[in-house]
């Protein structure tokens, strides 16, 4: 976090100068390290062995807050009989189906609840079993017989968490993730020490976590501990997902996600072509807890685009959505673009060419195109790719054989717009423009404005029925200054919402109606321009107004700075202590009250329980504080929202140097592959071709994939050169010193560095054998004016099936003294070496199921 997230990490060293534990856990030692009160090595690939490993001494020890998880999650909860755990069936969950490796998740349900029960916000997607629920109201009534308080009974959640964490001793996770058992032992304890009603700990985590074809189970497992522990909805708790970037939570809030729309909806499927604007509710909507308001949402959100022309008579125009047709995540598009199935892409605010993985495959893909649109400040390297890529460099392909008509627009700077960041901790924070963009440098809002007005200039007057949706845009945002530049405060007000008959903004989104009479842009983000005013652009100073700051910007939803705050305050609605007091039932008033707006609904006093048939708002009693919850539970055990189990399993990455030591499945079943020749993997584990395990990571001095720092001189003289990191053990080995050229290689391309020898990096006793680990920043590529070749040259296509992001925090790897690099590349058609020993396989054959490995082998996306 000191490394990559330096403007938040001063909070943390406040926090240390008041008394605070700091831990940090990592396969380097770096700034946050240097800090830090303890600081704990680890494999990379291994996370959840180590989180496990603490769930684990959290369970056996007794040290879980019992009022918090009986009361509040669902730890008390029966599971059905017939569901079987990782102990049973080799690593693998009940219900798997290998031919389509994914799960039936009808096992893994509460007893005797209909259905799937939905998760928070459960997501339609194209493979996804249980989302949707097939057009059933999904109301979830967990009655008395179906839990057990006494956390005894052997299928509820507690019991069955307890001993799928048996085998995550202190000694297996040293064994697994290279790290001293003692000191683990002391990493355990202090958490504990510091998780209590008096205190509370939060876990920081970013793409270090996510970048991993189980990255979704990482964060899982920690909120699992957070759960037991009772570190969610209390302050200084919680799960901080700290971004790469200063928008990125804005960007899936308000998405570039392609299977949701804003606010977490889900997008419709093309399967359903036919069905309207009813049936995508009722396959959306919970029966019980929050999301039974989804109706209003999905219609405001409509009115929002299609204005006047939206009516209840034409379903709100519903049938103008585009259709999931299947996947379409950036691995899947770029896979398509290189068999030649797209024949435009926009880049705006990215560089894939070396920001992404298996950048050789990114480009073929670029190289397939009739045109590609580059928005940015330079001409980053997706927009000279045809003329400075490596496989250009070294004769594998000719500028001349690409026909890629490529259009650059120069982009304005932040400081050369007004709009907002949407920061990680949910906090809307405006930003005015300091001086005007040079030259034809334009804003996004510019860009995509007058390009949707050319369109619908362009296609005035069409009777086509495919050109409608564009035509019924409601497309009229006011514009100023001699460039026409779209007011952003406009934008905002229409994503805050009104009420249709007035123009009037809405005050949050409690105020949102399913009868057409309110639009809205996103429904999380109603009441950032309550009253009419810009509340993102507050900047009252922190000594004028109480601790939680709520007159500095603005946090979705309805300003609330901690999300489930109820679970701060007792079964009785009263705080947990008054150090930590925070919001708590104010008897008098007969409403929740408290430092901060209540994330609960305002008058349900703590003794409220449903009555028998209740739906809606209704179902959540006065103990359910995550209200987003079918069943208002925090969730120890997922019934469903997850593709690869309801519970963390330890698997090793897609490529290891160890066989898993846990399990007989090797890796995550439900893992996506793109078994493609332009994209080759090396063996399961044990490639003798690739003997080492290889991490990327961030540089203070400069920013993702550089296109914002390799043109600046003064950062570029910070960090000028591309380099890994290597251990003094593995230099002996490979015969380098400090400073020399060296070469990495893996099966996808090869690149040059110089060695940095250090004892940052250290190798590690796994299961006995030492483990040798390199480091690689991904700052770099071959435009700036500082140049190389950059980390995801080295990458391939794997991903985590639940949110389609890719597996490049851990790979192997060969390391060789020298400038040996080639420069061809496996996407350009480059041969690879043979494998001289058996391969391995990752997955093992459930009980009664035939061997599946031959059918991931044709080329395509297993």
């Amino acid at each position: 976090m000191a490394e990559c997230h330096p403007v938040g990490f001063q909070w943390v060293m406040e926090a240390k100068a008041r008394g605070a534990k700091v831990i940090h856990v990592d396969p380097r030692y770096t700034r946050t390290s240097a800090v830090a009160d303890l600081y704990a090595p680890i494999r990379v690939g291994t996370d959840i062995a180590f989180l496990g490993g603490l769930i684990h001494y959290v369970l056996e020890h007794e040290r879980y807050f019992r009022d918090y998880v009986v009361q509040y999650t669902n730890a008390a909860t029966l599971i059905r009989e017939d569901f079987l755990d990782t102990e049973d069936l080799e690593g693998l969950f009940s219900g798997y189906q290998p031919k389509d490796n994914r799960y039936d998740i009808a096992s893994w349900q509460y007893q005797d609840v209909a259905g799937a029960v939905p998760a928070a916000g459960h997501k339609e997607l194209t493979d996804e079993p249980g989302a949707g629920g097939g057009g059933h109201d999904h109301r979830v009534d967990v009655h008395e017989e179906h839990r057990d308080e006494t956390l005894q009974h052997p299928r509820c959640v507690f019991q069955l968490l307890k001993r799928h964490f048996s085998r995550y001793t202190p000694k297996v996770v040293s064994q697994v993730c290279g790290v001293d058992e003692a000191l683990f032992l002391q990493v355990a304890q202090t958490l504990c020490d510091n998780s209590n009603p008096e205190r509370t700990s939060a876990f920081c985590y970013a793409v270090g976590w996510t970048q991993h074809s189980v990255g979704v189970q990482y964060i899982r497992t920690a909120a699992i501990l957070q759960l037991l522990l009772g570190n969610i909805g209390r302050p200084g708790g919680g799960i901080l997902a700290l971004r790469g970037h200063a928008s990125i939570q804005g960007s899936t809030d308000i998405p570039t996600l392609y299977n949701l729309l804003p606010g977490y909806l889900p997008m419709p499927h093309a399967k359903a072509a036919t069905d309207g604007l009813e049936h995508y509710i009722r396959n959306n909507k919970s029966g019980s807890g929050w999301w039974s308001e989804f109706p209003k949402y999905a219609v405001s959100l409509l009115k929002a685009w299609f204005g006047d022309k939206a009516t209840k008579d034409n379903d709100y125009l519903f049938g103008h959505l585009p259709r999931l047709t299947g996947n379409h995540s950036h691995m899947q598009t770029v896979a398509d673009m290189a068999d030649g199935k797209l024949q435009g892409y926009f880049v705006m605010g990215e560089n894939p060419a070396v920001g992404s993985m298996n950048g050789a495959l990114q480009r073929k893909g670029l190289r397939k195109l009739d045109w590609l649109v580059v928005r940015d400040f330079i001409l980053i390297e997706t927009a000279e790719f045809w003329r400075t890529a490596p496989e250009v460099q070294s004769g594998q392909v000719r500028p001349e054989d690409i026909q890629t008509e490529v259009f650059f627009f120069p982009a304005a700077a932040h400081t050369e717009k007004d709009g907002s960041f949407t920061n990680t901790q949910r906090l809307l924070q405006w930003h005015h423009k300091a001086v005007e963009p040079q030259g034809d440098a334009r804003s996004e809002l510019h860009f995509a404005y007058h390009l949707g007005r050319k369109l619908r200039q362009l296609y005035a007057g069409s009777m086509d029925p495919k050109d409608a949706p564009l035509l019924d845009l409601t497309w009229d945002y006011p514009t100023h200054g001699p460039h026409a530049e779209p007011s952003a405060e406009a934008v905002l007000k229409e994503i805050n919402g009104y009420t249709v008959a007035d123009g009037k903004p809405v005050d949050g989104f409690t105020a949102l109606k399913d009868d057409g009479s309110t639009a809205c842009g996103c429904w999380i983000y109603s009441g950032c321009y309550k009253d009419g005013v810009n509340q993102t652009a507050r900047r009252k100073p922190g000594q004028e107004q109480t601790w939680v700051a709520p007159e500095w910007g603005w946090a979705w939803p309805s300003n609330r700075r901690i999300l489930y705050n109820r679970a701060s305050a007792d079964v009785d609605g009263k705080p947990w202590s008054e150090r930590k007091r925070y919001v708590w039932w104010d008897a008098g008033q007969k409403k929740w009250t408290g430092e901060d707006v209540p994330d609960f609904i305002a008058d349900r006093p703590p003794e409220y329980r449903p009555p028998e048939g209740a739906t809606g708002l209704e179902t959540l009693a006065g103990n359910d504080p995550f209200l987003l919850q079918a069943d208002g539970k925090g969730w120890l055990f997922a019934p469903s929202g997850l593709m690869d189990g309801p519970l963390p399993t330890h698997y090793e990455p897609m490529e290891s140097v160890v066989p898993n030591p846990l399990y007989a499945q090797q890796c995550s079943p439900t893992r996506e592959e793109w078994r493609r020749k332009d994209n080759p993997y090396h063996r399961a584990w044990g490639d003798p071709r690739y003997p080492y395990l290889v991490t990327t990571y961030r540089l203070t001095e400069h920013h993702t994939a550089g296109g914002m720092s390799r043109w600046l001189s003064w950062l570029s003289e910070l960090q000028p050169e591309m380099f890994c990191e290597i251990s003094p053990e593995l230099a002996r080995e490979k015969g380098l010193s400090n400073g020399d050229w060296c070469t990495i290689a893996t099966a996808r391309g090869d690149l040059e560095c110089r060695a940095l020898v250090t004892e940052r990096i250290r190798p590690l006793k796994v299961k006995g054998r030492q483990v040798h680990q390199i480091g690689l920043p991904y700052h770099w590529g071959v435009t700036g004016r500082v140049r190389g070749e950059g980390a995801n040259e080295l990458t391939a296509f794997v991903a985590d099936q639940n949110v389609d992001i890719q597996e490049s925090k851990v790979f192997t790897a060969d390391l060789r003294a020298g400038r040996m690099r080639s420069g061809e590349r496996a996407a350009a058609g480059a041969a690879q070496p043979p494998l001289t020993v058996p391969e391995v396989p990752r997955d093992v054959t459930p009980p009664g199921e035939t061997d599946h490995t031959e059918a991931q082998e044709p080329e395509g996306k297993g």
